[in-house]
């Protein structure tokens, strides 16, 4: 028995001994192996996952994106993952640290994205942020980001007012807050927060890594008083590792007018003046001369002009860039060099712009240095057909609709294109001028030139915390000039000024300081923080002067003969704004299952006074990463990601005037304001002796003191999705955004000398919901189909407005005719800006009336406009809503609106071996435009010899009775603004086309090129639309108040461009 127990313990003993040195072995064969994980700017990653290929053996990189761990052999593989990244598989090396650098996978770097202050996954998310696609925004060549931007993002409405080459894009992102206040965003550029969206849009394109839209209050409240419309966040590329590499990226394109408006030909012309003047024809168009009378059959297919063949042109453009980056691990540079040139379809009219960039990383130790410099230059020529004048006859497209077709038999055709004005025009009353010879005669030239300075330095004291220090500067100057000679408008014979001139200069200075402390931990690798708090300070000092003379004698010498006038207008004005502010974030993460963000800031600005100098904004918001649950795990095959968010905060609005929480006093010298529009009265001069050019001083604002910043408070729910391995994503947000303090000026009684006064008064809200879905809907080695769909609905409602108010009426100036009208509502209960007027009903038709031999009378129980004492058949017809059988002033209404219900856009990327074909198309729905040019070309009223709009043919006519079109005969009530004029303004449009091809390597190689690519892209090929106009994207008075006004609007072109990519 012993021996037999002996024996079983030597075989346990035996045993254990073999285990032991089993495992010895085993630990002994494991190596150490480490390193450091870094991005192509040579940044460490943190978070990074670090395999043994085969196993679950691994870690994950620290805060300094460093690893070290155990593998089991020194010919283990590694693999290196990252969200955003390429993965990478190597060969450990367990002789040295390695350094192992991963390169940004194009199909998911939209995964990473800048947010205030800092950059984060987003699958890390809180709040609503949105990615633009650069490679997309820059598959057509325009002149900026923001010209191909319109429909890519759910929420962000981009419009341009009209066509005008250089014209500057307006954005609002979910919905205007503001009634009377700026609503664009809050641009920072590199980290300085700008104001102005023309600074956004003098960088360079190409420049920019990523664009990225902060939508809600989580978001945006660490910008504080300015992010209440939204916070812009553009990152421009800095110096990668490696050799130098050049880029050139060219093209050359051309652009024509979309659509012309067919205007009445010589017959239809002389028709129409037979009706409206028969006394007058023998002795113009059916005279007698050579020895023939003529009449109206005589002038079908007759030669004539059409002006609209003669003021647009197809235009080039062409774009150039070159980039240089490279460096090392310690420094990394990068340059870039563009120009832009386009000319506008409109004669004489002109964009050009240089841009210069350079930028430097010093990377040492624990020592981060950046420096950049960012320069443009642009001269823009010509200036904006639709620019608000006296009277809307001074407007280009007045004379180029209205000039005549053709002229009486006695005076040849060119005597009209010849002389600067028409004879048989009485010039006391209509301002009709040749169009071309007065624009080849303008001389209008813009100048503007921008440089910043942008820098910061970021040390780390330990593992996790850094302080990082940031300067800019900026500084913004524009110079405008303006020459009329003698065969212009402005500056003919007759014209009040004669020949003129005038020059301006305006001028920005900003700097900024920005000091931010931040650290980040991990307890166990389960719960992560991220803490910023930060002080930072802004300046901003503007100055304008601009000069003018009258009656220049020595046209020839251009502006240089300014001195030679007498001295008319002069302007000259100077502020200054400066901003302290203190701010504070904090991230918390358990596991990318649940995470909470708390922000606070405080601003103080020079714009307000005593308490209310200081704002103070603060927001919260929470995520539930739900399928990283457990209890989720069998749906990962189907749903691979899922996120649900919440957020509520509250933002700033302080775009007011730098002072008008004082009272104002200003010496003027010349008479302003007048009694006829809306919102003017006569003030500035006092006429001694007759004298209207009396110095007086006179108050132009009441002192508030207690004036304060709008503040908008928003909730957000979203919820993010990823089916089938991230082939689909969606996204899907609701919000609702209430706007409170509104500044308003509101209404007071002319006794007090004043109009108006700022006030806090008022309460707006909107309401939306968001959503974007994106798909990969093949994928393979040769081919790949992806997709984007985008749509946002936006519910915009006027709450109050000051106190005892129910609306506030506004008006769109462009005519002194129509600017005694109020043109826009804004209600309590609808949504601001609705177009305001009568219901057109038609035309009065002879079953109104009661026929007295050749007498027409009105029925008694038939409405009447109640300034027309004679009304007839055919004279416009409107709507009598509150039954006083009068139309008048009650009877004026809601009828348009000019915000559509919702937008969007759709995109489809096809991937093919070397080519790549990209289509994108936008649209509108439910916004309305006002057409007021209408008012002008489908209404004769009695101005001689105006052409009509083609579609006027249509009107009332005795023979043609049963038209809508009033027919030509001079009234009041023709002149008034009714649903007649509004017009759908939706519409579908195929914004961009882009194919391309790029090169084999094997081919490029050759001439020692690393790519190269061509393609052709082509912009606004096709729009589906119901509106009459030149294009449905309009709104000349861009403003919350006063949205889609058409007149005299600079047409938008399409544009087909060749170009090339190269890279070296």
């Amino acid at each position: 028995m012993k021996k037999h127990l002996s024996t079983q313990t030597r075989k346990r003993m035996l045993s254990s001994i073999g285990l032991i040195l089993f495992s010895v072995s085993f630990v002994l064969a494991q190596v150490l192996v480490k390193g450091t994980v870094k991005d192509n700017l040579g940044e460490g990653v943190p978070g990074a996952s670090v395999q043994v290929k085969g196993t679950s053996q691994g870690t994950i990189t620290d805060l300094d994106g460093k690893f070290a761990f155990n593998v089991p052999n020194k010919n283990s593989i590694l693999v290196i993952s990252f969200i955003g990244y390429v993965t990478v598989e190597i060969k450990a090396d367990t002789q040295k640290p390695m350094v192992i650098t991963l390169k940004e996978d194009t199909k998911t770097l939209d995964e990473v994205v800048v947010v205030g202050y800092q950059e984060i996954r987003k699958k890390d998310l809180t709040g609503s942020v949105a990615k633009a696609s650069m490679a997309e925004l820059l598959s057509t060549p325009t002149a900026s980001f923001g010209e191909t931007l319109g429909g890519r993002i759910a929420g962000v409405n981009v419009s341009s007012g009209e066509g005008m080459p250089g014209g500057q894009m307006n954005i609002v992102i979910r919905g205007n807050n503001s009634l009377t206040q700026d609503n664009s965003p809050l641009y920072v550029i590199d980290g300085f927060p700008v104001e102005d969206p023309s600074i956004a849009a003098a960088i360079n394109q190409n420049d920019i890594e990523s664009l990225d839209f902060l939508k809600d209050a989580s978001a945006t409240a660490i910008y504080g008083a300015r992010g209440a419309n939204g916070v812009v966040m553009i990152t421009t590329k800095k110096g990668t590792i490696g050799q130098p590499k050049i880029k050139y990226d060219g093209s050359f394109g051309i652009q024509h007018i979309t659509k012309t408006i067919p205007m009445m030909d010589a017959y239809e012309f002389v028709k129409l003046q037979a009706e409206r003047s028969p006394k007058d024809m023998e002795t113009t168009y059916f005279m007698n001369y050579d020895g023939k009378k003529w009449g109206l059959e005589d002038y079908r297919n007759i030669p004539q002009y059409n002006w609209q063949d003669e003021i647009f042109r197809s235009a080039w453009m062409q774009s150039h860039n070159v980039s240089l980056t490279g460096g090392s691990e310690g420094v990394r540079y990068n340059a870039s060099l563009s120009y832009y040139d386009q000319d506008g379809i409109l004669l004489e009219s002109n964009y050009k712009r240089v841009q210069g960039r350079m930028g430097t990383t010093i990377q040492k130790k624990k020592l981060k240095i950046y420096l950049t410099t960012n320069y443009s230059s642009t001269t823009t020529t010509g200036g904006s057909p639709s620019q608000n004048s006296y009277s809307g006859m001074n407007n280009l497209f007045y004379s180029v609709w209205g000039y005549r077709p053709v002229t009486e038999p006695d005076r040849p055709l060119n005597s009209l294109m010849d002389n600067i004005m028409d004879d048989a025009i009485n010039n006391t009353n209509d301002y009709r001028f040749n169009p071309i010879m007065s624009l080849k005669n303008e001389y209008r030239k813009t100048y503007a030139n921008y440089i910043q300075f942008n820098g910061f330095a970021e040390y780390e004291f330990i593992k996790g915390l850094k302080l990082k220090v940031s300067g800019g500067y900026t500084f913004d100057t524009r110079k405008g000039e303006t020459f009329n000679n003698s065969k212009t408008r402005y500056g003919n014979p007759k014209s009040s000024d004669k020949v003129n001139a005038e020059i301006y200069h305006s001028q920005r200075a900003t700097w900024l300081n920005e000091n931010i402390l931040t650290y980040q931990t991990n307890i166990k690798r389960k719960h992560f923080f991220n803490s910023m708090v930060g002080v930072t300070l802004q300046n901003s000092d503007y100055e304008y002067y601009s000069y003018k003379t009258v009656q220049i004698p020595n046209e020839a010498l251009g502006m240089a003969g300014m001195s030679e006038g007498t001295p008319s207008t002069t302007k000259s004005l100077k502020s200054s704004w400066s901003m302290l502010s203190f701010l504070g974030r904090l991230n918390y993460n358990y596991k990318s299952l649940y995470y909470a963000t708390v922000s606070f800031r405080s601003d103080g600005s020079s714009k307000f006074r005593g308490d209310n100098r200081f704002g103070y904004f603060p927001s919260g918001s929470l995520a539930w990463g739900f399928m990283e649950e457990d209890f989720m795990k069998p749906l990962k095959s189907v749903v691979s990601s899922g996120k649900l968010r919440a957020s509520w905060g509250l933002t700033g609005n302080n775009r007011v005037g730098e002072y008008d929480t004082y009272a104002l006093y200003q010496i003027l010298k010349d008479k302003v304001g007048d009694f006829i529009s809306i919102g003017s009265l006569p003030s500035g001069v006092y006429p001694f002796e007759n004298s209207l050019t009396s110095v007086g001083t006179v108050p132009t604002s009441l002192r508030n003191r207690k004036l304060k910043w709008e503040t908008t408070e928003q909730w957000n729910l979203g919820l993010d999705l990823g089916f089938l391995d991230e082939r689909i994503g969606l996204t899907v947000d609701w919000y609702r955004k209430t706007t409170r303090d509104l500044l308003l000026n509101t209404a007071l009684p002319t006794s007090s000398g004043y109009f108006s006064a700022m006030k806090n008064v008022g309460k707006v809200r909107n309401q939306g919901i968001e959503l974007t879905l994106n798909t990969t809907n093949i994928k393979n080695r040769h081919f790949s189909w992806t997709t984007n769909f985008n749509i946002a609905f936006n519910k915009n409602k006027v709450l109050e407005l000051a106190e005892n108010q129910s609306s506030l009426l506004s008006a769109a100036k462009f005519d002194q005719n129509y600017n005694s009208q109020y043109s826009y509502i804004a209600k309590v209960g609808y949504p601001m800006g609705m177009m305001y007027g009568f219901i057109y009903e038609g035309t009065y038709k002879y079953e109104d009336f009661d026929k007295v031999g050749d007498t027409y009378t009105l029925k008694r129980n038939v409405p009447y406009f109640s300034s027309e004492s004679n009304t007839q058949p055919g004279m416009p017809k409107y709507a009598d809503l509150n039954g006083d059988g009068i139309i008048d002033d009650n009877d004026r209404t809601m009828i348009g609106n000019g915000m559509p219900k919702h937008t969007g856009g759709f995109t489809n990327n096809f991937e093919y071996k070397g080519f790549d074909l990209s289509i994108f198309f936008q649209w509108s729905y439910g916004n309305d435009v006002l057409n007021a040019n209408r008012l002008f070309f489908e209404n004769s009223n009695k101005t001689r010899d105006l052409n009509q709009y083609a579609s006027y043919a249509d009107r009332w006519t005795p023979e043609n009775p049963e038209s809508n079109i009033p027919r030509a005969t001079d009234s009041g009530s023709n002149k008034v603004f009714s649903t007649r004029i509004i017009e759908d303004g939706s519409f579908l449009r195929l914004k961009t086309v882009s194919l391309g091809y790029t090169l084999p390597k094997q081919l490029t190689k050759k001439w020692k090129i690393d790519n190269a690519r061509v393609f052709v892209a082509g912009q606004n090929l096709w729009t589906c639309t119901g509106y009459s106009g030149y294009d449905p994207e309009v709104s000349i008075r861009e403003g919350a108040l006063t949205p889609g006004l058409d007149f005299s609007a600079y047409p938008r072109a399409y544009s087909i461009s060749f170009g090339i990519n190269l890279g070296f």
